[in-house]
């Protein structure tokens, strides 16, 4: 049994703990789940989803506490340090108070004859949920990490399951259609519970899945609606419920136009839940008009404009480029990109390449990432090439390439003038490194 005394040296352990850095299966968790008789008295609300679903826990729990309530919400990937993914009345727990749950994990998982091996991602959120229920909670929010049936998160049995949105990503682990995908997000439904989606377009997998455990499923545009108020277009919009009506609402203070969908997904799920988590009209307006993501369309303030966005599949790209262009006029962009070698890197740079002029392109600190070069490479092939000039046509794409974040950054903040834009996108990797970078200007 191996015990330490930092939180830095339990990561570096866990790091290398488990053969392989994702190993889906809830068996081992929930061996470990019941050595440590895990429960909770309070609703859990379990949020699942390609993208969007760090904005709905963020809304869920800023409404919540604005309420009154005491909120945990577990929240993954982390950017910058791993007590991100545990907050506790909106407030992250320090290394000192996650330690003892830590070894709370390691001795339940040696209480076997033979140990129980567990990933990274695995027993971070066993050391997670162990620290919430110590605490007085009234709601607890969970965030899936990788699909949602297999995924450890779903050891919980929820309350109140949502569904942020279903596109293709990390197909390796959940196929390689929306169809396998959805059945794989539907798995953290649980019959008779409510089970939100707000994909506007759901697989016919989740609908069927859910149907057949009798699930409560509210989908998007038949159970609940989202527009913006008449006469007051892009200041004021309406959700609609079941049974609930909720007007006159100040726009979410995160940016993006996806962000009215996942708050009426979160305004749902919150319906659902009235008679348990009861929110006033106030609770709600000051809900969405305090709430704070770093890296979710982050921009920043001061010249040239600095966008950060965790953005790392071709579907959440998309939604950048929108955006972005919704920004208005920039005489340059500067794209500042890594990304993991196993995403659809291709798929991103198609959403992206009308709207960037200079590329800086960066490796990242992990073994899975795509190099520098290999990303510039996938730009050149998709440059447009035409017959009468295609060496012209190359020498004019502005692509640079990096061993780091920073530095690719610091490049970009060099050469961009003060009316021009830079973008850090591709993934949490290099949005965290950028952050990290900038340093005292983002606090």
């Amino acid at each position: 049994m191996h015990l330490f005394n930092t939180l830095p040296d339990w990561l570096a352990h866990l790091e290398k703990a488990h053969p392989i850095p994702v190993d889906l299966g809830r068996e081992r968790c929930r061996a470990v789940k019941n050595a440590l008789q895990l429960a909770f008295k309070c609703p859990i609300i379990t949020v699942g989803g390609t993208n969007g679903k760090g904005s709905i826990c963020a809304l869920l729990e800023s409404i919540l506490l604005h309420a009154g309530y005491r909120v945990g919400c577990h929240t993954s990937p982390h950017l910058l340090s791993l007590n991100e993914r545990a907050r506790v009345d909106g407030e992250m727990l320090s290394d000192e108070a996650l330690l003892p749950h830590f070894e709370a994990v390691e001795r339940a998982r040696h209480a076997f004859a033979e140990p129980v091996s567990l990933t990274y991602f695995e027993f971070t959120v066993l050391a997670i949920l162990h620290s919430f229920a110590a605490r007085a909670l009234d709601a607890v929010i969970l965030e899936v990490g990788l699909g949602g049936r297999l995924d450890a998160v779903n050891i919980m049995d929820t309350d109140c399951a949502i569904i942020s949105s279903i596109d293709l990503d990390h197909i390796e682990f959940l196929g390689d259609t929306r169809e396998k995908i959805g059945f794989e997000k539907a798995g953290i439904f649980r019959p008779g519970k409510p089970a939100i989606c707000a994909d506007p377009l759901p697989p016919r997998s989740l609908v069927e899945y859910a149907q057949r455990i009798g699930a409560d499923l509210w989908l998007a545009g038949h159970d609940f609606h989202c527009a913006a108020q008449p006469g007051c277009e892009r200041q004021q919009w309406r959700y609609q419920g079941r049974a609930q009506a909720r007007a006159a609402l100040a726009y979410p203070a995160l940016r993006g136009a996806n962000q009215l969908l996942n708050a009426s997904a979160a305004l749902a799920a919150l319906e659902a839940l009235r008679a348990r988590l009861p929110v006033s009209a106030r609770d709600i307006r000051l809900g969405l008009a305090n709430i704070h993501l770093p890296g979710r369309f982050q921009v920043l303030p001061g010249r040239p404009t600095v966008v950060l966005d965790v953005a790392h599949n071709p579907h959440a790209v998309a939604a950048l480029t929108h955006n972005l262009d919704q920004m208005g006029f920039f005489p340059e962009t500067y794209a500042v990109f890594g990304a993991m070698r196993d995403k659809d890197i291709a798929g991103m740079l198609r959403c992206m390449k009308g709207a960037v002029q200079h590329w800086h392109l960066t490796d990242l600190p992990a073994p899975r990432a795509a190099p520098a070069v290999q990303i510039k490479a996938l730009l050149h092939e998709m440059l447009p090439v035409t017959q009468t000039s295609p060496v012209s046509k190359r020498a004019r794409m502005d692509i640079r390439c990096f061993t780091n974040a920073v530095d690719a950054y610091s490049e970009a903040r060099a050469r961009a003038k003060e009316n021009d834009r830079i973008v850090a996108f591709g993934s949490f990797y290099t949005v965290a490194a950028v952050m990290m970078g900038l340093g005292p200007v983002l606090n």
